[in-house]
């Protein structure tokens, strides 16, 4: 028997006892027949090999599945290579330690995943950092270039002058860029406020010495920018004012003082604070004198500009009270109906508008005065007194006044009243004749029976004619043949102006008879 035969053989032994064992298996865990008859199909199947696949058609298959997992294999070691490569770089401009991962085995499949996305959140960080590097190195060569300053470092000169893509990007380079553009900034910042305060000392120092406009359009060309040629011609246009100044004291000194005024109404100073500062009132305009007058100044401009806001409200309600005020004084005025064109509805509208705003800001403005007051723990002073004191006067003021005008209307009325009783209300129109024409026929009257002509009165009694016209408050005269009446003589009465200078009695020559009487303008009795 040949030697194969015997392999055979031995196999189908080998293989029924292997089948006899799973039996032995399956009987002895419990497995149903039904399953037993599928799981020996499988194991059939194993052994026959269906699709008559030959020996070498399956070592073809596995040569070919070889070729493929090493062609996988290369690939996958030269995209780590690849990613490493691009690590390092990244990671030498970013200056952060490398992605740790084996280079001696094959990466998996995840492995490689989470290197690839690695090396883009590298390559997005590169990007921002390098934004965030070119703008800030343009700012920093604008300051350069604003305070004329020339790289003197190591680190200004990598920054200025070399390339940007060989700048590293780390978070340490990042942060000095930063502080380096704050430094040249505050510099900058410093020196556009040594230029400002220069030219406002500058112009301050052409309205107290009254320059020309043409010596000012001489440095108009300095008066914008803040680069250090800038600054230096600044410098010397404040110190040739400042030379100029002390030659012409007097006048910079009355200069000053009118500005001092003016600080002093916007800061509703009080006589005795104006008076305080005795510098003011010298006549001995000296350099300590000027220097007295700058310090005072400041003092005054600083401490307006800190109220301001209140001096504006104060301010405001200044001129609303004094608007009040003269719509009052033109509501007590009787000649205001006499008006045309709707101006007395306009003002009424305005008076009444007033009347509910000046309240209103006036609480405003003692909320904001009282803030204040607890911010700087001292009182807030208009005219040397506290600003809600001095409301309050204004309106005390106000009410007394008017109370006032009041009483001296009743008293007017009341002597009025009492003038009109004791002599009658005086006529509204004028007496159209103050007396006759000589030679006119007149009107005769009658008096105790006694006839008065007109041609005798008018050359005996016109010089009496001139007082004024009332009417006697005494009983008239009863018609011819009635009992005549008594005249009251208003002892110790007040006497009509119209009566003075003698003319209260005349004793008249009339046709012989002297007849008494009392003159008034147009009239006898």
């Amino acid at each position: 028997m040949r030697r194969s035969e015997v392999l055979a053989e031995e196999s189908i032994v080998c293989l029924q006892k292997a089948l006899n064992h799973l039996r032995e298996i399956w009987e002895l865990i419990g497995i149903p027949e039904d399953q037993r008859l599928q799981r020996t199909e499988v194991v059939k199947k194993h052994i026959k090999e269906e699709g008559e696949t030959t020996i070498l058609q399956l070592e073809k298959d596995l040569r070919t599945q070889v070729e493929l997992m090493r062609k996988q294999k290369k690939e996958r070691k030269q995209e780590l290579k690849l990613l490493q490569e691009q690590d390092q770089e990244l990671c030498e401009i970013l200056c952060t330690p490398h992605y740790d991962i084996d280079s001696t085995s094959v990466p998996s499949l995840e492995e490689l995943s989470q290197f690839r996305q690695h090396v883009a959140t590298l390559r997005e960080t590169k990007a921002s950092r390098h934004e965030e590097f070119v703008n800030i190195k343009r700012q920093i060569i604008l300051c350069m270039e604003e305070l004329e300053h020339t790289p003197d470092t190591s680190f200004e000169r990598d920054v200025v002058c070399e390339d940007e893509d060989a700048f590293c990007l780390s978070l340490e380079n990042i942060a000095t860029l930063q502080k380096l553009l704050r430094q040249l900034e505050m510099r900058k910042s410093q020196n556009e406020a040594v230029c400002e305060g220069l030219r406002a000392q500058i112009r301050e120092l052409w309205d107290r010495l009254q320059i020309p406009a043409e010596e000012r359009e001489a440095v108009a060309t300095v008066m914008t920018g803040s680069k250090a040629k800038v600054r230096k011609a600044l410098q010397l246009e404040v110190d040739r004012l400042e030379e100029l100044k002390m030659q012409n004291m007097k006048k910079v000194i009355e200069a000053i003082r009118v500005e001092l005024a003016q600080y002093w109404d916007q800061c509703f100073y009080s006589q005795e604070q104006r008076l305080a500062f005795a510098p003011y009132y010298s006549e001995d305009y000296t350099e300590n004198l000027l220097q007295l007058h700058d310090a005072e100044i400041v003092q005054l401009r600083n401490y307006y500009e800190v109220h301001k806001e209140l001096f504006g409200g104060v301010q405001k309600w200044e001129e609303s009270w004094k608007l009040f005020l003269e719509f009052e004084r033109k509501a007590s005025d009787p000649s205001r109906f006499t008006n045309r064109g709707g101006n007395l509805l306009k003002e009424e509208k305005q008076r009444a508008k007033l009347q509910k705003t000046l309240p209103k800001l006036e609480e405003e403005l003692k909320a904001r005065i009282e803030m204040w007051e607890q911010e700087h723990s001292k009182a807030f002073v208009v005219n040397g007194q506290k600003f809600m004191e001095y409301v309050t006067e204004q309106w005390e003021m106000h009410r007394l006044e008017k109370e006032r005008a009041k009483q001296e209307r009743q008293l007017k009325n009341k002597k009025q009243t009492e003038t009109e009783m004791l002599y009658g209300s005086t006529p509204r129109t004028p007496n159209k004749r103050r007396g006759l024409a000589p030679g006119t026929p007149g009107k005769v009257r009658k008096l105790n029976t006694t006839t008065v002509s007109n041609a005798t009165a008018n050359s005996s009694i016109r010089p009496v004619f001139s007082g004024t016209v009332c009417r006697s408050p005494v009983s008239r005269l009863p018609p011819s043949g009635s009992k005549p009446v008594t005249t009251s003589t208003c002892s110790g009465k007040k006497t009509p102006r119209g009566l003075k200078h003698g003319a209260n009695k005349e004793n008249l020559e009339l046709n012989g008879s002297i007849l008494s009487a009392r003159t008034f303008k147009g009239f006898q009795i």
